[in-house]
This record gives C-alpha cells, structure tokens and sequence, in this order.
C-alpha cells in the first residue's frame, strides 16, 4: 500500500458532503488523495467542495449518473488504493491500519462492514453484514461460484485494489447507473477478497436517499434484473475462475429467491419477472437450505420458510410478510 485514493461521488449532497471529505482527510495515512466528483448539483454542494480548496481534487459535470461520476472520479486517481465513497457516508480514521495488515498482491478487495447512522451520525442498529464468522477468500469464491452471491457490503463498504479497478473501468451502463455493481461481481473471481470484522464505515439513512425496497415494489424486478446482468459480466470474465459457469448459480442465491418470490406476488405492471414461475420459484425455495454459504442451518430454513409462506399466503396476508422482511432492508 503506498497513495490510497478516496473518490466522493456527489449530487446534491451539500449538506452531507463536507462531512464524508473530512472522514476522507482525517484518514491515518501519509498519503491520501481526495477526489470530489459532483453528478451535475444544483444545490450548495459546489461551494461545499470549493472550501476544502487544493485538500481536495474537485471534478464538476453535467447530470449523469453514480457511475459517469465514479468513472470520472477514478480516471483522475492515481492510487493503488481506491475508496469509492458516497457522499452521505463516513469513513473511520484508522481504517488504512486494518488495511495495511491484510493487503497483499493478490487482494482485489478488502470488504468492511457498515453501521447504518441518522441524519445527526447517530447509530442505528447492528453492523452490517456480520462476517461471523470471518470469511476465507477462497470461501468468498465458493459461494460466488455455486450461487452468484457471497456476503458483502454496498459501495462505501469496499476498497479496492486498482490493478482490479483498472480491468472494469470505465465501467458501462450495462449494469445501470452505480459503479459498483461490476466491481462487486468480478472481485472473487479476478483476486482475493478479504473481509475484515470489526471495521466499520458509517452508512447514512436519511429522508432523501432510497433505504428499503418496499418504497418501489417494481425494485423487486429491477434487483432480479440486476443480479442476472452481473452474472452475465462474471461469466464473460477472461479468467479460470469463471471458466464453465452457466446460470444455474442464479437459482441457488438465497438473497435473490427472496426477491424473485417477493417479485411473483407484488402488484407490478408489464410482463411478469423473470425466474418467476410458480414451480421454479417453489423447487428453489424447497431447496435453499442446502446450498452453500455464510448462513447458519436456522437462518437458512427461515428463509426458506419465509419464501414458501410468501408463495402460499392470501393475497391479504402477503403485504405483512414483505414488510416484515424488507422494511429495514438496504
């Protein structure tokens, strides 16, 4: 490790984004690079950013999306570490120490987990996802292999090597409009991803950003549509470890059959989602508990349990049970 690089993405943040560039500089590291890539914001951001003058790199654009302002970001970078940080997030200062320990040649990742925080900072909650117990890369792999998933978190909650980076970007719209759908798949299968416990970065939840799926329930096709698109990149991969990969994985994603069970019996307009008819959806539900992965035995026949409830239950029943599991989801 020498330059870590932490790349803010922004729109329309500016009463968060001061607060993610200070997490950014205070970071316990000689050499830090601070790249502020605005998404086209029309509210206070820009004289926000302009404060820091030369602390930070700032980067101004039209409109576009995360990714156009991750891809510009990371254009500008010259670290061999790279954070890409949401504006509403936080990093903890000592994180480059945990890094320092663990990174190595081979690591295109190092995961960390989150604490969802209010709008004030305050904690809310377990951190998330718990690594209990810790992951092996290779078990990483595994799971990623056998069923298209393994436990990570969303974009603040990663660092990523740049020789990695460097082989996705710039990153196409192929997988919408967030950066880190593509480097989230591929990390297993081009290099090591080490998960540390204990590390936290702080995930904001606040009125403006999108914290639960029950706010859209057409989300529910969208994740579906999504998961298939990453899939679809990880099987282009040019390395061993993707080698001989068909769509099977996709079936066996616990996480995903909760979304393509939820998908099946929300109110949702045009054709029906895919993966989604009834015999399919109920094999997959029978057979979950038996694929490999992070979870204990009783959390996975919970699931399970829950999926075949969601399939069978009245149509007034069905609301409680999707509340029940996805109001609090992130």
């Amino acid at each position: 490790m020498q330059r870590i690089s932490v790349i803010i993405t922004n729109y329309n943040y500016a009463r968060f984004v001061g607060a993610a560039i200070d997490s950014a500089l205070a970071l316990d590291w000689d050499d830090v690079e601070v790249v502020v890539s605005d998404d086209g914001s029309t509210d206070d951001s820009r004289r926000v950013v302009e404060s820091y003058g030369e602390r930070v790199l700032a980067l101004w654009g039209e409109n576009g999306s995360q990714r156009v302002a991750a891809n510009r970001g990371f254009a500008a970078s010259t670290g061999d570490v790279v954070i890409f940080l949401d504006a509403d997030d936080l990093l903890p200062p000592d994180l480059p120490r945990h890094l320092e320990r663990v990174w190595g040649s081979t690591v295109s990742k190092v995961q960390l987990q989150m604490q969802r925080i209010d709008a004030k900072g305050q904690p809310l909650g377990r951190p998330f996802p718990s690594y209990e117990p810790v992951p092996t890369p290779a078990q990483v792999r595994r799971w990623a292999r056998v069923t298209s998933a393994y436990p990570t978190p969303p974009g603040s909650g990663n660092v990523y090597a740049r020789w990695f980076a460097q082989r996705l970007f710039p990153v196409g719209p192929e997988l919408g409009a967030a950066a880190d759908s593509a480097l989230l798949a591929a990390a297993p299968f081009l290099g090591d991803v080490v998960s540390l416990h204990g590390v936290c970065v702080g995930y904001r939840q606040h009125d403006t950003n999108d914290s639960h799926l029950l706010s859209d329930r057409t989300r529910f096709v969208r994740e579906i549509v999504r998961a298939q698109d990453r899939w679809t990149l990880v099987r282009h991969l040019p390395c061993d470890a993707s080698a001989g990969l068909d769509e099977r994985p996709l079936d066996r994603s616990r996480e995903l059959l909760q979304f393509r069970v939820a998908a099946r019996r929300s109110p949702r307009p045009g054709s029906p989602p895919p993966h989604s008819g009834f015999g399919k959806v109920l094999r997959d539900t029978l057979l979950a508990p038996f694929w490999p992965g992070p979870e204990p035995w009783s959390q996975r026949v919970l699931v399970s349990a829950w999926c075949l409830a969601i399939l069978l239950a009245p149509a007034r029943a069905v609301n409680r049970l999707l509340v029940l599991r996805f109001t609090s989801a992130s």
